[in-house]
């Protein structure tokens, strides 16, 4: 365990990991597990990628964002690594590979950044040495060609590591312009917690969801992402519910003297903290 306090950090150098590392795959037309935002959930994690074998998944990605939230962060890098998950840097990874002050998460409210700091100090000081290193090398983007098809998967958006994208604040305009800006077809992020897919002209976007937390509608599952990219260059997406033991992960939480507020989020489904960030229309729909 690692008990160093995260060292202070200009804004500057925080950005300055966003640009590095693009992990280039060519594959076969096949289909594909996305999972988003672990957020320290080990069980949910082990859960989907179980789902995805099932499923006949060939290739798992993951997004980023392997910790916050949850207890024992340390648990979820063997799960990722045994099961050949294709991992890459969300901000929450950076920001513990650099040794950064805090997560860079994007939120603005004093409240949510107070819980942010609580959980990011636990995680900090809960992950290993060795793991922040392999933190540290994780690709910022996955590029893969195929089916014909360019497939761009980061964490918030392919400008900004830590960009929200949310449904009803995002135009069509605005993913047109990452399309041809940054050269793909289907483009895939999380960061915000929620999934939401649009298809375009220029191309499909999908938020592959999280692993993490429910998605603020009132029930404990969580959810990930299949996509089959077929011979003849289409491409689908299967939004995939995880129903997990998620009282075994309040247990965890309660142990570990993490905010009872976190707790209450994964026992009900309905977010406690994180709602200043999100849009008027997202908002309406949660019970806070």
């Amino acid at each position: 365990m690692n008990g160093a306090a995260p060292r202070s950090s200009a804004r500057d150098e925080a950005a300055a990991g966003e640009g590095r590392g693009v992990l280039a795959l060519r594959l076969p037309p096949s289909r594909l597990a996305l999972l988003g935002g672990v957020y320290s959930n080990h069980i949910a994690l082990a859960g989907a990628i179980a789902d995805a074998r099932r499923r006949g998944a060939q290739a798992l990605f993951c997004l980023g964002d392997l910790g916050a939230f949850g207890p024992h962060p340390a648990l979820v890098f063997p799960i990722l690594r045994e099961n050949g998950v294709v991992t890459l840097a969300g901000n929450y990874d950076d920001s513990l590979a650099r040794g950064l002050d805090d997560c860079r998460c994007g939120y603005t409210d004093p409240r949510d950044n107070h819980f942010a700091r609580l959980s990011y100090r636990y995680t900090f000081e809960r992950t290993p040495a060795e793991e922040k290193r392999w933190l540290g090398a994780l690709p910022r983007q996955v590029r893969i060609e195929t089916g014909g098809r360019r497939l761009l998967l980061c964490h918030g958006s392919p400008r900004r590591m830590n960009e929200f994208l949310w449904e009803s604040a995002t135009p069509d305009a605005f993913l047109e312009k990452l399309f041809r800006e940054h050269d793909c077809d289907a483009l895939a992020v999380t960061h915000t917690g929620i999934k939401w897919r649009r298809e375009l002209p220029g191309g499909l976007f999908v938020n592959v969801g999280v692993l993490g937390r429910p998605e603020n509608d009132g029930t404990p599952r969580v959810w990930y992402t299949i996509l089959d990219v077929h011979p003849d260059g289409s491409i689908e997406p299967t939004f995939v519910p995880v129903e997990y033991d998620h009282a075994a992960l309040a247990r965890e939480m309660r142990a570990e003297g993490l905010p009872d507020e976190f707790v209450e989020t994964i026992e009900t489904g309905w977010w406690t903290t994180c709602l200043e960030v999100l849009p008027s229309k997202e908002r309406m729909r949660a019970k806070w």
